[in-house]
């Protein structure tokens, strides 16, 4: 685990974060903040691409909780077979639509504590819902972003949640509301897992990864 960056050193990665791409914006396609909180919760143990693939009919026909409900689990199950633990996330899909309209008149709530109440939503699931639809400055800390902050020392943090405190702590709040996409991406496409990419990087002078692929 790297060292936490310190203000100033922070202050730049993200300059030249936002310089690069000013407006990074989430992979997932959705058209609502039912359809987000679906496709988010079908995103774990999947790819991005691969739900936007299985659900591009779902959401077409079933873009709230009552046309979802509607479907049933074989009808979502049918869907999203192409994704893995299909079965497992076909059920949360119905149950959540169930609560949401028994319980919140099928209205996404906006409370991380009412999101996490949902079947099949944790606390990275409720992160991105609040920052992509609502956009309060919640850190959805992922695989990539995990990587990323203990590498770089830009958030630094034994477990997921230590890096999520990281970010809120220590990121400039300018930066904030998009820094977990900033993260993810140059998680996905620079700073990969097996051999980081370490030439092209924007940040690589500040960078504290001693295995740099230079």
């Amino acid at each position: 685990m790297a060292k936490q960056l310190d203000y100033h050193t922070l202050r730049e990665i993200f300059a030249r974060f936002q310089a690069a791409e000013p407006e990074p914006r989430g992979e997932l396609h959705h058209v609502n903040a039912f359809t987000l909180v679906v496709a988010v919760a079908l995103s774990a143990q999947a790819t991005d691409a691969g739900v936007n693939k299985a659900t591009a009919r779902l959401f077409e026909i079933a873009d709230t909780p009552e046309k979802m409900l509607a479907l049933g689990v074989e009808g979502v199950t049918d869907h999203i077979k192409t994704i893995g633990l299909f079965r497992n996330k076909a059920r949360n899909v119905i149950k959540l639509s169930q609560i949401l309209h028994d319980q919140y008149g099928g209205e996404v709530p906006c409370s991380r504590a009412a999101l996490q109440s949902l079947p099949g939503v944790g606390r990275k699931t409720a992160n991105v819902v609040l920052n992509m639809w609502w956009h309060y400055p919640a850190q959805a800390v992922d695989t990539h972003i995990f990587r990323v902050g203990n590498r770089s020392g830009i958030c630094p943090g034994k477990d997921v949640v230590a890096t999520e405190r990281a970010i809120e702590d220590n990121i400039p709040v300018d930066f904030q509301h998009h820094a977990h996409h900033w993260l993810i991406l140059h998680g996905r496409y620079t700073c990969v897992a097996r051999k980081p990419k370490c030439p092209a990087c924007l940040i690589r002078d500040l960078c504290q990864y001693e295995e740099k692929t230079l």
